[in-house]
């Protein structure tokens, strides 16, 4: 990114974080604003611009009725959701997601010969630690409602025998692409056979809608296993680039959330605002 585009980034980071953290207490423009540094009017061009929506519109799809509102107005059936995905027209931004599953043999030596490099960024959904291989990120927490270490400790357990080396450098350009939602990234997954298809399920939602864990369980043939689904929608190990967030209970709950629910009801609120941009 450019400077100006990094500042503002931050200023939205921040923005986003701050509306979040009132939960249902609506925070005025003008407070905002302040908080920003900013003029209200500036304040209110640039959140328009990066969001979508105005301010205030997007505090009202951070209430709880939102989630519900959501399967009832865009619930998509996973039968047909490839025609309208991730290539489709309900795709929002330039973000690529090619992704790569381990093989049997790589998942069954836990990582062994593997050098995995880690590091911090910003996301719109507060601080995230990234992790990655040589082909492709292999990890993604975000960490506003849970602490640093837990997470990494967390992403390091699906690999036990890797080696983890600090290096946000090496990370940087498919980091920033992937938390910044412009260019390319690609992803290096390791889960077990059913895992794997819960996720290559999610990724055929269209952001900016929603799906139930019953109806990804339909989807991969096991129309009984909507706990099991659960499960292992909680054990993604990139959380937004696969879009475990898009997933709800039918009563229209959000359900768990590995990263805390404030996490997810604003990547729900962000993708919400950003489609209803764009279809005005």
């Amino acid at each position: 990114m450019e400077q100006s585009e990094t500042y503002h980034f931050q200023v939205m980071r921040r923005a986003i974080a701050a509306i979040d953290a009132a939960g249902d207490t609506p925070l005025p423009l003008s407070a905002l604003a302040a908080d920003m540094n900013m003029s209200p009017a500036h304040f209110q061009r640039l959140f328009s611009t990066w969001v979508g929506v105005s301010p205030k519109r997007y505090q009202q799809y951070l209430t709880l009725g939102h989630a519900k509102a959501l399967l009832r107005e865009r619930f998509t059936t996973l039968e047909t959701a490839h025609s309208v995905g991730l290539s489709g027209s309900g795709r929002l931004h330039d973000l690529f997601v090619k992704w790569e599953a381990m093989s049997p043999g790589d998942y069954a030596r836990d990582g062994s010969d593997l050098t995995i490099n880690w590091g911090r960024f910003d996301s719109y959904f507060g601080p995230a630690i990234v992790m990655g291989t040589q082909r492709g990120i292999c990890g993604l927490a975000f960490t506003a409602e849970t602490s640093e270490e837990a997470a990494i400790t967390d992403l390091k357990s699906r690999w036990p025998k890797a080696r983890f080396v600090e290096d946000s450098a090496a990370l940087a350009d498919w980091a920033i692409a992937a938390l910044g939602m412009t260019g390319q990234t690609q992803l290096h997954m390791i889960g077990a056979p059913f895992q794997l298809k819960v996720w290559e399920a999610l990724l055929t939602i269209p952001s900016g809608h929603v799906t139930t864990y019953s109806e990804i369980a339909e989807a991969i043939g096991n129309p009984k296993a909507a706990r099991a689904v659960g499960t292992a929608v909680g054990r993604n190990p990139v959380s937004w680039l696969i879009p475990c967030h898009r997933a709800l209970r039918k009563s229209g709950a959000l359900g768990g959330y590995h990263w805390g629910l404030p996490v997810k009801r604003a990547m729900l609120a962000w993708e919400s605002a950003r489609l209803d941009a764009a279809e005005k």
